[in-house]
C-alpha cells in the first residue's frame, strides 16, 4: 500500500480496520486467515469462549489480527503490531476483535 492510497474495510465481508500509528490497516477473516490462526491459537470455537469470558492473552488477540491482516505494510512485523496494539490499549482493540469474533460466529 502506499502513502496516498487508505484502506478500507469492507464490513460486507466482515472486514474491520485497526489504527496502528495512524495507519489503517484491513483485517479480512478470510477461511485461509482463520485455519492459520486456528493452526496457532488452537480452535477457534475456545478462543471465542475465551473472549467472552475475559480470559484472551493479549498475544491471542495479536495473533488473530496477525493473521487475518489483509494486506501487510511494509516495515510492520508482529512485533511492532503487537506493540502498536498494546501502546493504543485495549479500548481501541476491542470493536475490533468483536467484528471479527462475531465473523467466525455467524461466518458471511
Amino acid at each position: 500500500m502506499s502513502g496516498t492510497e487508505t484502506a478500507i474495510a469492507n464490513t460486507a465481508r466482515g472486514e474491520a480496520t485497526l489504527r496502528v500509528g495512524g495507519v489503517p490497516l484491513v483485517l479480512r477473516p478470510s477461511f485461509q486467515a482463520l485455519v492459520a490462526a486456528e493452526q496457532e491459537l488452537g480452535p477457534l470455537f475456545a478462543l471465542v469462549e475465551r473472549a467472552a469470558d475475559g480470559r484472551l492473552a493479549l498475544g491471542e488477540m495479536v495473533g488473530l489480527f496477525w493473521h487475518c491482516l489483509a494486506e501487510c505494510p511494509e516495515g510492520m512485523t508482529r512485533d511492532r503490531l503487537g506493540e502498536a496494539v498494546a501502546a493504543a490499549g485495549l479500548a481501541q482493540a476491542t470493536p475490533v476483535l468483536r467484528v471479527l469474533l462475531g465473523q467466525i460466529l455467524s461466518g458471511r
